[in-house]
């Protein structure tokens, strides 16, 4: 009896061993279809370029690291018409900035390619075949419109970036707003802080009255249509123009970064906001596949936040327009070609100077000796549009120190300026700019008014080292040269409050 008892005791463990055994195996199974059925439904989802429209011209490939164009559209087809995407059907590339992902896979950087932007398109394949004539000094989204449709001209403006950089693009990802919208509810919304309270005619300017309170002032969370409306917003905050707006974008990106690397960068956190964008999404045909797709996202994983940096390409203000500075837009392509950091050290925390190398084993090019600014033969007048005092002398002791004539030092009419504007009469827009470099993140502007005038903004008592070499000898690293003229290096560690707009 004791035996048959401790045979049927022994029976029941096994049986009940068993069942669990079973039922774990069945529920790893099912685990296992589960994330193969994401993998599958996922690269169904994901629409791809044809590459028939990239150029045959093309930089040669690189093993310093990676680079990534990020294109945003705001075409109004499909699912973006309820979201206020662009007038009219044509696709329409509102963002775009190159990310480039260093050679150790520990450092990245994102430069913004201003979308009013003066450059040069080159020829481009339409829908119908044919390719289009070169196009000279037209602005950098019109690369996208190219061929009138409404899923844009990826390939086209792969074609420009490759034109403009020298350097050869890996990849190229567009998202619509639809796509953006959906990323950020998936990953629990963004956080984001905005410099003033923002009304509803701030995001409609055709508005006849202010409107609602939108968003107030200071730090929140936003996702869906709020987080696409934030990112969206020009009017109403700093000089409203494009270039404060990229400033939000690039802390809204680092935020969301952030956001995602909290949540652990595996395959199964990854796979969900993959599945939330890629709807939306459309990519060359090298990151056509969830596998390839999901790749290229763990290989970020190392990037530390406060090493995943933003610029803007080195720019001023032409007119209306934005015109590219050189030679310093070309330092820093130059520094990203060969794996350099942007902060004048290499991929490997080394410093440049001090090592000669890029961190890849290959020498490093030499920085590049800006020419000094010469002011001889301009005349101009000064004014201190701040309540710094002695602000106007300090500038116009500077530009005479550079062969300046200065006619007058004055108080101007307000007091409240950020940045430095250069007015500039008929027929001296060449002399504004040769000013303008001299002035951290000046803007020139033209005026009807003859002569030349420089209006001292805020961000000259703060910073009132000249953005240029002071001589011929002097030299600049790239990190340097894109920063007063691109208006600063983000980290996408750095506070939220801060740096949120220009002018």
């Amino acid at each position: 009896m004791t035996g048959s008892h401790k045979v049927a005791a022994g029976s029941e463990r096994g049986s009940r061993l068993r069942r669990t055994v079973t039922m774990g195996l069945s529920f790893l199974i099912l685990l296992v279809a589960g994330v193969g059925w994401g993998y599958l439904k996922l690269t169904g989802q994901i629409d791809t370029f044809s590459a028939d429209g990239i150029s045959g011209d093309r930089p040669p490939s690189s093993s310093n690291g990676q680079n990534v164009l990020v294109i945003g559209s705001d075409t109004r087809s499909g699912a973006n018409r309820k979201l206020g995407g662009g007038k009219g059907t044509v696709g329409r590339s509102d963002t775009a900035f190159l990310l480039h992902v260093y050679g150790d896979h520990r450092h990245a950087v994102a430069v913004s390619i201003p979308r009013d932007s003066l450059v040069d398109i080159p020829a481009c394949k339409t829908p119908d075949g044919d390719w289009t004539a070169p196009q000279h000094h037209v602005m950098f989204n019109g690369a996208f419109s190219v061929g009138n449709t409404a899923e844009g001209n990826p390939a086209c403006t792969q074609n420009t970036v490759e034109h403009l950089t020298g350097l050869r693009v890996d990849h190229t990802i567009v998202v619509d707003f639809s796509g953006f919208a959906a990323l950020t509810s998936a990953v629990g919304g963004v956080p984001v802080c905005l410099p003033q309270d923002v009304y509803e005619r701030d995001l409609s300017p055709n508005r006849p009255t202010r409107g609602a309170l939108v968003f107030a002032k200071g730090p929140q969370t936003v996702s869906g249509q709020r987080a696409l409306d934030y990112v969206r917003i020009r009017h109403g905050i700093g000089d409203g123009s494009d270039i404060g707006r990229i400033k939000r974008q690039q802390a809204f990106i680092g935020s969301l970064i952030k956001k995602v690397k909290s949540r652990g960068m595996n395959p199964t956190t990854l796979l969900p906001l993959a599945n939330a964008a890629t709807d939306a999404m459309t990519v060359d045909p090298g990151l056509g596949s969830a596998d390839r797709l999901l790749s290229f996202a763990m290989s970020m994983k190392n990037v530390d936040l406060h090493n995943t940096k933003f610029v803007t390409v080195p720019w001023r203000y032409e007119g209306a327009r934005v015109a590219i500075v050189e030679p310093d837009a070309d330092a820093l392509w130059a520094a990203l070609k060969a794996d350099r950091a942007i902060d004048d050290q290499d991929a490997d925390g080394r410093s440049e100077r001090g090592h000669g190398g890029t961190g890849t084993g290959e020498a490093s090019p030499s920085p590049a000796a800006p020419a000094a600014v010469s002011g001889t033969g301009i005349s101009l007048a000064v004014y201190n549009g701040t309540t710094v005092t002695g602000l106007a002398a300090r500038a116009a002791e500077l530009l005479r120190a550079h062969g300046f004539t200065v006619t007058v030092t004055a108080t101007a009419s307000t007091q409240d300026h950020t940045s430095t504007v250069i007015e500039y009469g008929p027929g001296l827009r060449s002399e504004a700019e040769t000013t303008a470099r001299l002035f951290t993140g000046a803007r020139t502007t033209s005026s009807d008014t003859p002569g030349m005038r420089v209006i001292l903004g805020s961000s000259y008592a703060q910073n009132p080292s000249p953005a240029a070499a002071t001589s011929p000898a002097a030299v600049t690293t790239p990190g340097a040269a894109a920063s007063p003229a691109g208006g600063g290096v983000r980290s996408a560690d750095e506070d939220l409050c801060a740096d949120l707009s220009y002018g």
